[in-house]
C-alpha cells in the first residue's frame, strides 16, 4: 500500500496538559519515527504550555465560555482547508467530535478519504457536572451519526466500548489501550526524604490523588471521603497533585491536604511512588492513565466503578472498585488499607506486574495495524 499520510484533527493539542494531548503527542512522535507523515489541525494559545511534537497548523478558536482555559474551534476556514490539500492525506483521524471534527468528517466524505477516530472524552458523563443532564439524549444522537461515519472508532477500554455499544455506536470499535512507561513510573522512585520534607512521616499513609482538579473528577467525593477517613485515623495523610480552576474551593474541603501543584516526569513519579494508597472516584474517564501511572509506581488503587478505570483493576488484587458517590465504601477500602501493611504490600506488587502489561510501542504498534487496515 502507499505510503501514509494521516491529518488529526484534535480539539486539545498543544494548549492543555491532559490526558488527550499527551497521549495524541506521543502518538505523532512514534508515528514519525515509524517514518510516517503527520499533520495535526487544532487550537491553540499565545503561550502553550506544551511543546508539541510534529507539524501543527493552527486553527481559529475562542475561549470556552465559563472554562477559558479551553479553546473551542469555529471551523475549517479556507486557508486551512488549503494546507490539508496541499498535504493530500490518505486517511484522516478525527480526536474531538466538535465543530472542527465535524468539518474534518465532511471534508473526508467529500474527497473521498477514509476516515476514523479516537474516542478519548466521555463527553455524557461530563453534563450532571454542570446540570445539563437533559441533553444527553441529544449529545448521544449527534455521537451517532458521527460516528457512524468512520471506518474505526478507537475506543481505550473494553467497559468504554461497551458503554457505546449500550447507546448504540456498534460498528468499526476497536480497542485502542493506552500505555505507561513503566521505567519512569517504578517503585523504585519513593522516597521517604522526600515524604519527609513535606511533612508526612515514615509511617503515615498517604493517599493521594492526581488529576486536573476541575469538578467532574468528583472532588466533592474525593473530599468527603478522605474527611471522614482523617477523622477516625491521624496516620491517614492527604497528597493532592495537579492544578485546575477548582483548586481553591477543592483546597478549602480538604484543608488538611497537602497541594502539590502541577508535577510531571520524575517529580510526578517520586509523588505517585511516595504514596501508600491512590483514590480516584472520577466516573468520567474513558481509560485512567493517573491509574495506570500509580500502579505502574507499585501503588494499590481505590477507583470508581465506572468506564475506563475499571477495566485497569483487579478487585481485590491490584484495588477496590466502588460506585461513584458511595464515600461509605471508598472509606471501608482506605480504612482497610491504612490498617493493613501487609494487604497494601500485595496489591502493590499486584498492581506493579499489571501495569507492566502495558507498553507503549505495543499499544501504539496496533493502532498503526488498524490505521494501515481502514486506509486500504
Amino acid at each position: 500500500m502507499p505510503e501514509l499520510k494521516i491529518a488529526i484533527f484534535t480539539g486539545n493539542y498543544n494548549h492543555i496538559q491532559d490526558g488527550v494531548s499527551l497521549t495524541l503527542n506521543r502518538l505523532v512522535r512514534f508515528l514519525t519515527s515509524k517514518g510516517v507523515s503527520v499533520k495535526v489541525f487544532g487550537p491553540t494559545v499565545k503561550h502553550p504550555p506544551i511543546k508539541h511534537e510534529g507539524d501543527f497548523t493552527e486553527v481559529p478558536s475562542i475561549s470556552a465560555f465559563g472554562r477559558p482555559e479551553y479553546r473551542i474551534s469555529t471551523g475549517l476556514p479556507e486557508n486551512v482547508k488549503q494546507k490539508v490539500k496541499d498535504f493530500a492525506p490518505n486517511l484522516i483521524h478525527i480526536a474531538t467530535p466538535d465543530l472542527l471534527g465535524y468539518k474534518a468528517l465532511k471534508y473526508a466524505d467529500n474527497n473521498g478519504i477514509p476516515l476514523v477516530a479516537s474516542y478519548h472524552t466521555h463527553f455524557t458523563s461530563y453534563l450532571k457536572y454542570y446540570r445539563l443532564g437533559f441533553l444527553e439524549p441529544l449529545v448521544w444522537k449527534y455521537l451517532r451519526w458521527f460516528y457512524g461515519h468512520c471506518r474505526h472508532v478507537y475506543v481505550p477500554s473494553a467497559s468504554m466500548q461497551e458503554e457505546l455499544n449500550g447507546h448504540g455506536l456498534l460498528n468499526g470499535l476497536k480497542i485502542w489501550e493506552r500505555g505507561v512507561d513503566t521505567e519512569l513510573f517504578s517503585p523504585e522512585k519513593r522516597n521517604l526524604d522526600w515524604r519527609r520534607q513535606i511533612g508526612f512521616n515514615d509511617d503515615d499513609v498517604v493517599v493521594t490523588f492526581v488529576s486536573r482538579l476541575v469538578w467532574e473528577k468528583n472532588l466533592k467525593i474525593f473530599a468527603h471521603t478522605l474527611n471522614k477517613c482523617t477523622i477516625h485515623n491521624s496516620r491517614i495523610k492527604i497528597m493532592v497533585v495537579g492544578d485546575g480552576p477548582e483548586r481553591k474551593d477543592f483546597h478549602q474541603m480538604i484543608p488538611q491536604a497537602y497541594f502539590t501543584g502541577y508535577l510531571n516526569g520524575e517529580s510526578l513519579a517520586t509523588a505517585y511512588a511516595s504514596s501508600d494508597v491512590f483514590f480516584f472516584p472520577s466516573d468520567t474517564e474513558t481509560f485512567g492513565n493517573v491509574t495506570l501511572e500509580a500502579m505502574s509506581c507499585g501503588v494499590p488503587v481505590i477507583v470508581a466503578d465506572a468506564t475506563g478505570s475499571k477495566s485497569l483493576v483487579d478487585e481485590g488484587e491490584t484495588g477496590f472498585i466502588g460506585w461513584a458517590d458511595d464515600t461509605d465504601k471508598f472509606a471501608s477500602y482506605i480504612n482497610l488499607l491504612a490498617e493493613n501493611g501487609q494487604k497494601r504490600t500485595q496489591m502493590a506488587i499486584n498492581a506493579r506486574k499489571k501495569a507492566q502489561q502495558y507498553e507503549w510501542d505495543k499499544v501504539m504498534n496496533k493502532l498503526l495495524e488498524y490505521y494501515k487496515l481502514a486506509a486500504k
